[in-house]
């Protein structure tokens, strides 16, 4: 690829980030988006806003930024919990790693590429880019002891750095497991193929079998029930409540005339259409077809509660029976993590499942091949100009050659992933998993295998085959072949870094589909408060893009080194969005407790002993005995290191310390607390809600005020900032919210079959 096709590329993305990030700085200002762009603190808040005329909400400010960057990781922590600042501490590692590295590699690796041969170099923007990869290098140069020297600088700084984050990240996992000293999944077992008895109902079975192996330390239990009509109509009732809160309460239901958009005519409109009763449906039904807590509905999972965190630790961890596909036991996940429908899931179908998922995921990987082909297509038209002749002109208008070879293919594939995400977690739903946080997990690894596989390794592969390369004919020689491919690529990764990268974090900040959503669901109500959705953050898509982009700029690192400042900035820009966002539009409802940090620590080994394979390679291919002798103990080393921390810190991870939890459970016999926390055991599991889910969410969103989405001049002082934002109290919103939609759990808005529901529950 030339440099003026990557020049066009870098231009055309820099241009939409521009206007994007500008006019997100005007939209972040308007109170009728605030919807959009301060969900977080709608939820947490209740705030309310007026809407005054200011000249200064129509300027775009990077005051954001500033705000972004001031806050600090305590703060962070307290709003958005461990994932978040996991996560942003993966960022800052790869800001970090990949400053170190473009330093080393910019400053020496890069004029020894651009130098490797005499000959007479063209202007920059005309030359190719391979002439600033190692491609360029004559064989037996004596130039590639630098090579070899940044890549040891390299890895000794990844591992330094990994030691370090996954110490710290360490810690923070312990202090968030004895920081949550009042959850209800430390003394929850969650089980799982309770065995069936003619004689007697699964409540029975199980309440007979702790009695009888667990009685000085089981409690009680809570079954789960088949999904019923009545946690349907409940869940509908919910949604309904909380779509009625966010209406203003001057609205009111008289038609009113306006006109046609298509004839032009006046129609009535209301702001509320009177629906069929459906609910004449169900009056003819007893009492005992609505409920779902009969025998006949249990499910054979149950929630067991044990009266300290160490018990029900043991009985987590202890096979209890001689058949291991009965009684099958699990720390219970926190209420809200608690994914109900799969608990219906017989456990001796998961094992078919996982089978059934992983054939799908890998028969949708090897269908992707044909669009990453067809990409890889547009990026060497020179080459399928010869069989094909038709090609050459288009090949002959010089804009549209480097549009279509530096822009057009990333963009293309980018389109095409739209696609993974929610296969992949449809795959990660049908597997069975118990938790949402898990099921995200889950969904996770499968994009970053994905990930990886088609955008690195199809890439190469299919343009290796475009290039007539000669493909991996033994093991023997992958090193090499792949020291061939990757410098072939380094046009391509680039221009991948700005449209996934740059790109993709300006329309992150934008939210372009909640705001046409916002403008649509204005216009189709006629409300004139706001109605939202609180989203959550998608770590399963955003991790494995920073680990693919951590991928590509280690492996180009000494090879075409003219990758890293792209990545750099992306890195920083990176950091200082997801940042913004997690402040402000995304809410945490459950999280894993820092579990994606071995994720990141096993795919940055990965990535680096990957590095050191190509390095590999291409020593041999330039015959440089010396380097590649050096380069061999250096992938010993990393390896050595990784099963380190494998046995150091990975542990901590998936297993809760004995000590620890021994330790909290002490502290809190000596205070007293353990009846109280006991008396609250059964309730929190309960399968169908009856509160609202606003009263519920309290527990979910940090009670620290963060400062104003906008500072106003400091010269006005905070009265006119109250003014423009219209801050209330909490007391009053919440007011307002008992006005405008009662809770469903009051006692004089339930119906009498859902009294007698409740007093059954």
């Amino acid at each position: 690829m030339e440099i003026s096709a990557l020049l066009t590329s870098a231009g055309i993305n820099i241009s939409i980030c521009i206007v994007l990030l500008s006019l997100y700085s005007i939209l972040r200002k308007q109170p009728a988006n605030y919807c959009v762009y301060f969900g977080r603190r709608l939820v947490c808040g209740g705030a309310r806003r007026y809407d005054p005329f200011w000249y200064e909400r129509f300027v775009p400010s990077p005051s954001w930024l500033v705000k972004a960057w001031e806050t600090s990781e305590d703060e962070l922590l307290a709003a958005a919990g461990l994932d978040a600042v996991v996560f942003l501490r993966m960022v800052i590692f790869s800001i970090r790693i990949f400053f170190i590295t473009a330093v080393v590699c910019i400053a020496f690796v890069l004029p020894v590429n651009y130098y490797g041969q005499p000959k007479v170099h063209k202007e920059i923007h005309l030359e190719s880019s391979e002439v600033f990869t190692i491609e360029n290098l004559k064989e037996g140069s004596k130039w590639l002891w630098v090579h070899c020297l940044a890549l040891y600088i390299i890895t000794s700084a990844a591992c330094l750095l990994l030691y370090f984050e996954y110490r710290t990240i360490a810690k923070m996992r312990l202090g968030h497991i004895t920081g949550s000293a009042s959850k209800p999944s430390q003394f929850t077992v969650l089980i799982r193929a309770i065995p069936w008895s003619p004689d007697q109902s699964y409540s029975d079975t199980l309440s007979k079998y702790f009695t009888n192996y667990y009685s000085s330390s089981y409690v009680s239990h809570q079954m789960v029930y088949h999904n019923g009509i009545i946690q349907r109509l409940l869940l509908d009732a919910e949604r309904m409540c909380q779509s009625l809160k966010h209406v203003a309460p001057e609205i009111n239901c008289k038609p009113s005339l306006t006109p046609c958009t298509f004839c032009g005519g006046l129609t009535a409109t209301n702001s509320f259409h009177i629906l069929s009763n459906e609910g004449d449906s169900v009056k003819g039904m007893e009492l005992g077809e609505l409920t779902m807590t009969t025998p006949e509905q249990e499910r054979p999972a149950a929630f067991v509660f044990f009266k300290t965190r160490y018990d029900a630790l043991v009985v987590s961890e202890v096979l209890q029976s001689s058949n291991p596909m009965l009684w099958v036991t699990d720390l219970a996940p926190e209420p809200h993590d608690v994914y109900w429908r799969n608990l219906n899931i017989p456990y001796r179908q998961l094992w078919i499942r996982r089978i059934a998922t992983l054939v799908g995921a890998v028969a949708f990987m090897f269908v992707f091949l044909i669009p990453v082909t067809f990409i890889q297509g547009l990026t060497q038209l020179q080459q399928l100009s010869h069989a094909f002749p038709f090609l050459r002109g288009i090949l002959k208008e010089k804009f549209i050659n480097q549009v279509i070879t530096g822009y057009l293919p990333s963009v293309i594939l980018i389109l095409f992933f739209y696609a993974v995400p929610p296969l992949m977690m449809y795959f990660s739903t049908l597997e069975g998993s118990i938790a949402r946080s898990i099921r995200k997990k889950s969904a996770c690894i499968k994009i970053l295998y994905f990930t990886i596989w088609n955008v690195f390794f199809v890439n190469i592969l299919s343009g290796s085959v475009i290039r007539q390369l000669n493909v991996f004919s033994s093991v023997r020689d992958i090193p090499a072949q792949l020291a061939r491919a990757v410098p072939t690529q380094a046009g391509f990764f680039t221009t991948y870094c700005f449209t996934s990268g740059w790109a993709s974090l300006a329309c992150e900040i934008m939210q372009p589909m909640a705001l046409i959503w916002n403008l649509v669901a204005k216009a189709v109500s006629k409300n004139k408060d706001e109605s939202y959705e609180t989203l959550r953050f998608p770590y399963h898509t955003e991790i494995p893009r920073l680990l693919l982009f951590g991928l590509l700029g280690f492996t180009n690192s000494v090879i075409a080194p003219l990758i890293l400042p792209f990545l750099l900035i992306y890195f920083f820009l990176a950091y200082l969005i997801y940042k913004n966002q997690i402040l402000n539009v995304y809410i945490t409802k459950y999280e894993s407790g820092g579990q994606y940090w071995p994720i990141f620590h096993n795919t940055t080994i990965f990535s680096l002993l990957l590095t050191q394979i190509i390095a590999l390679g291409f020593f041999g291919l330039k015959l440089s005995t010396v380097a590649s002798g050096f380069t061999i103990p250096l992938i010993l080393l990393t390896l050595l290191f990784s099963e380190y921390c494998r046995h150091r810190f990975a542990p901590i991870f998936h297993k809760h310390p004995a000590q620890v939890l021994l330790d909290m459970d002490r502290a809190d016999e000596m205070a007293g607390k353990m009846e109280e926390l006991h008396k609250k055991l059964h309730n929190v599991y309960s399968q169908i809600p009856l509160h609202s889910q606003k009263s519920s969410s309290k527990g979910e969103c940090s009670t620290q005020e963060l400062p104003d989405p906008e500072k106003l001049k400091p010269e006005e002082g905070d009265a006119i900032a109250k003014e423009l934002w219209g801050y209330q109290g909490n007391e009053s919103a919440q007011e307002h919210e008992d006005k405008s939609c009662p809770s469903a759990s009051s006692p004089e808005h339930r119906t009498p079959t859902m009294i007698e529901l409740h007093k059954r529950s």
